[in-house]
């Protein structure tokens, strides 16, 4: 394994641990400021909208992913993950979302790398027996 590719690997764990941790000033500073988050039925958002949703968001996360594609290719890299995630909010029933994510990421002059594109393919599971299908994401992404 290369030095580019042990630092990708350590950007998304450190990313699904600080999200884990509601650490939202930790999973900024692993993005670019041009960075666009594309979910589906929605128009792709940028680290403005991501920062704002997540400063509103009361959910605990649990789970993670596993990386199955890592290319580096010069100052740029993609990665193709799967991910199984559950969004627990203080009140309210458990929201589970697995899925395939596409992220492209930039090397900085100063070596470190950093989102720049995040494609979000995850879908909501089936509700429990009884309960309500939540959205497939929060109102509070929008368009920039």
């Amino acid at each position: 394994m290369t030095d580019d590719e042990r630092a990708i690997r350590d950007l998304v764990e450190t990313w699904m641990a600080a999200s884990r941790a509601g650490d939202t000033a930790t999973v900024l500073g692993l993005m670019a400021d041009d960075a666009v988050f594309m979910v589906p039925r929605h128009e792709p958002f940028g680290r403005q909208a991501f920062a704002a949703a997540s400063g509103q968001s009361e959910f605990r996360i649990e789970g993670g992913g596993e990386i199955r594609e890592l290319q580096v290719l010069g100052d740029w890299a993609y990665l193709r993950s799967h991910l199984d995630i559950t969004m627990i909010p203080p009140v309210g029933q458990k929201v589970r979302r697995t899925g395939w994510i596409l992220t492209i990421l930039r090397k900085q002059p100063d070596g470190r790398w950093l989102l720049t594109r995040d494609a979000n393919l995850l879908t909501v599971q089936p509700a429990t027996a009884g309960g309500a299908e939540p959205p497939l994401i929060p109102e509070t992404y929008q368009s920039e």
